[in-house]
């Protein structure tokens, strides 16, 4: 019999943990139901050691009224930090409460270094993203970049060079084309066009590349090498494209003549005379 006793003590106290337990919960979740924890704010700020340029409070707000559900327990983080970065210009947001009513988000913001493809954008890590382009700075001129999907990070990483090598040249890259077989294209602000060829990491056989081909960087070095020279040896002739794929060198195209206005005039005379 006492161990029958000790038997029901031990499911008596189990059961009033349990009912104590359940009343706890159920007071919980009343507690958390109250109107007192409403969210009622959401602060932005920026990064840390960043600022926000091109996303405004007022139209990341618009944009997400009435998509953040829940009060200061029930809200899903995740949920609203994929919200936010759904947003043009927000490339990361990190979300956490604030007692007993808030959220504050911190949002890294896009930072544009060239035009991608027909209607987006590449930020400085390489990845495309989708915005408004009108929204730029009047003053600000980003390059041209193209290519297949999925080469965003080769592109920048092929324009860092580029820019690398060009800077003692005072040239800059205004529009850089990679083709679908991963041929480089590259157009300078001073007008000159470079071929450079396939790119050697790319790893699509190539049936009409250069045997002997040399590297990118190898191709650019050789013509930033030469280029100083060859501008005072060109009998003033404008250079209109350059060919850097052989192995041994490079060929240049020159623009056409100018018509010689003394010839001319010698025509008409002649012309006259008869």
């Amino acid at each position: 019999m006492w161990n029958d006793a000790r038997t029901i003590n031990v499911i008596a106290n189990t059961l009033a943990v349990l009912a104590v337990a359940a009343m706890l919960a159920a007071g919980v979740v009343w507690l958390s139901q109250r109107p007192y924890f409403d969210l009622r704010s959401i602060d932005l700020a920026p990064a840390p050691d960043s600022s926000l340029h091109y996303v405004s409070a007022g139209a990341v707000r618009s944009q997400i009224a009435g998509h953040v559900k829940g009060n200061f327990f029930t809200v899903n983080l995740n949920q609203i930090r994929a919200l936010f970065e759904s947003v043009p210009w927000v490339r990361r947001a990190s979300v956490r409460r604030i007692w007993p009513d808030a959220l504050r988000v911190s949002i890294e913001e896009e930072q544009p270094l060239a035009l991608w493809n027909e209607n987006q954008m590449i930020n400085t890590w390489g990845e495309a993203f989708t915005a408004n382009t009108g929204e730029l700075d009047d003053d600000t001129k980003l390059p041209q970049f193209s290519g297949p999907d999925g080469s965003q990070e080769l592109v920048v990483q092929r324009y860092a060079e580029l820019a690398r090598w060009l800077a003692p040249l005072n040239l800059r890259v205004t529009d850089l084309d990679l083709s679908p077989r991963y041929a480089w294209r590259v157009t300078l602000s001073n007008g000159l066009v470079l071929d450079l060829g396939r790119d050697p990491s790319a790893d699509i056989p190539d049936p009409m590349g250069i045997p002997g081909a040399m590297s990118f960087s190898a191709r650019i070095q050789r013509f930033v090498q030469a280029w100083p020279a060859l501008q005072g040896k060109l009998d003033g002739r404008e250079v209109t494209r350059a060919d850097l794929r052989y192995p041994n060198g490079f060929a240049l195209a020159l623009a056409p003549l100018p018509a010689n206005p003394a010839s001319k005039s010698e025509s008409k005379s002649s012309i006259k005379k008869r």
